[in-house]
């Protein structure tokens, strides 16, 4: 079964599908080796880690396909990709989609801020008219060459027209072909419940902000009282960058505290394992692989008895 097909069935199975947002190769492992069935890229994740910028529009599209393409192959769980606005007008969204198609996700989201964008809890945001994002929908479904692959549909207007805009747009969006409706800044469970029922006929994909401390506009809501409102997805931006930054500042501290005081500190607590790190990274596939296919006299002589490539111990 295709991935595509994977991620469509799971939204109808499994609501409501939790989908992790990654940023990295490491954070991308771990959501599959932890037993997630979805993953997806967070946009102000690559391009707050990989351009060391704010989430304003500074990215390109080929910026983004590029990192999106190294991520889809390296796992086998469907991977879904933030597409920002598409990039333009609805022409450059047709060939947006196909970029995407191309680097092996299962869909994008599409957002309907003006560009240049901002992050869909920053304050400022300003949306295009509905017929500007249909049109941009209707270009997207027809450069799609895989049925399955999904168009997700993202409404920023809530902050600027408010819940009666959104749920217009909702309306509209679903008549224009987007597979997947994504209400952001959702503000509390009524704004939830009424874009719900606004589209009977399309998965919804709420925000959550799991594991960020200061208040997210979205109040935090159980996966249960989700799956009562009818959601089909739930996307998790922040909660792996947050947490990785949490995790190096804390390691940082403790090295800092060696500095001053001269004392060495052990604290494995603290850090993943050589193995953890190692295997995330694929090289026991590697270490397969020369087992396969290098001269067992080779082998013995670069490894003289011991396993294979992967470092162990801290060799």
């Amino acid at each position: 079964m295709k991935k595509t097909q994977i991620i469509r069935e799971l939204l109808r199975t499994s609501r409501p599908l939790v989908s992790p947002g990654i940023y990295d190769g490491y954070s991308l492992r771990l959501v599959a080796a932890m037993g997630f069935k979805t993953a997806a890229t967070t946009g102000s994740g690559l391009s707050n880690s990989q351009l060391v910028q704010p989430d304003i529009g500074i990215m390109s599209l080929l910026d983004n396909v590029a990192a999106c393409r190294n991520l889809a192959r390296s796992v086998a769980i469907p991977l879904m990709a933030d597409a920002d606005t598409g990039y333009g007008n609805a022409v450059t969204v047709y060939h947006t989609v196909q970029y995407f198609e191309e680097a092996g996700v299962v869909g994008i989201n599409i957002e309907d801020q003006v560009w240049p964008k901002r992050c869909g809890h920053m304050r400022g945001k300003d949306v295009i008219s509905v017929k500007e994002m249909c049109k941009k929908i209707e270009a997207a479904v027809k450069a799609k060459k895989d049925p399955d692959f999904i168009i997700n549909a993202r409404i920023d207007a809530i902050a600027v027209e408010g819940i009666e805009g959104a749920v217009k747009r909702a309306k509209e969006y679903a008549a224009a072909g987007a597979d997947m409706i994504y209400p952001d800044a959702t503000r509390n469970e009524d704004d939830i419940k009424r874009i719900v029922d606004a589209v009977p006929d399309r998965p919804v994909n709420i925000n959550m902000g799991f594991g960020v401390r200061s208040r997210p506009t979205t109040p935090l809501v159980s996966l249960k009282r989700l799956k009562e409102l009818g959601v089909a997805r739930v996307s998790c931006p922040r909660m792996l960058t947050a947490s990785a930054i949490s995790g190096m500042r804390k390691a940082l501290e403790q090295m800092k505290w060696c500095i001053e005081t001269g004392e060495i500190a052990d604290r494995p607590d603290l850090l993943a394992s050589m193995e953890e790190v190692t295997a995330l990274a694929g090289y026991d596939a590697v270490d397969k692989l020369e087992r396969e296919f290098t001269l067992p006299e080779d082998l013995d002589k670069r490894y003289g008895g011991e396993q294979g490539y992967v470092i162990k111990g801290g060799k």
